[in-house]
């Protein structure tokens, strides 16, 4: 079974988020949508807010789970016996980050192969930080997020500063 890993902050998940969610469970046996702690990012909602969000968007597929984890990815990775990250990049500006990422990752375990998916263009200028400056200044946010989680996006941002 190939299990492939996508981590991320996912404050909050969004369209392109589960665009690449869609198409990468489309091509592994199993995916684990992973919320990791990223200590230089204020988080809108907790860890666990974001895993109850993401598992209600991803919650008809058989194939997708649902995890946080504080740590090295590699080390997650080794518990969860898989090799393969999942990585969306919008523009040249996520590669190289995402391409430092893919190295680091590699020299810390070197069976760990990143897997780069590009997103659809209508997606290419989305993120959870537009999403949330959007809500917290009262823009409407649909067609940016998934529709069960609009109202949960809307309402925390009314008390996020």
């Amino acid at each position: 079974m190939r299990t492939s890993i996508y981590p991320g902050s996912f404050d909050p998940i969004t369209n392109g988020h589960l665009d690449i969610i869609t198409r990468a469970a489309k091509t592994f046996d199993e995916v684990i949508v992973l919320v990791l702690v990223n200590p230089d990012k204020k988080g809108m909602f907790s860890i666990e807010e974001r895993v109850e969000l993401i598992k209600r968007v991803v919650k008809g597929f058989k194939n997708v789970k649902v995890k946080s984890y504080s740590g090295l990815l590699v080390n997650f990775m080794k518990k969860e016996n898989s090799q393969i990250i999942i990585k969306g990049l919008r523009a040249m500006s996520d590669f190289e980050y995402e391409f430092q990422m893919a190295l680091m990752n590699n020299k810390l375990d070197p069976n760990v192969e990143t897997f780069f998916m590009m997103t659809r263009a209508e997606y290419s200028y989305l993120s959870s930080s537009s999403v949330k400056q959007v809500a917290i200044f009262g823009g409407c946010i649909k067609g940016l997020v998934p529709e069960e989680i609009i109202k949960d996006i809307v309402k925390k941002s009314k008390t996020f500063k």
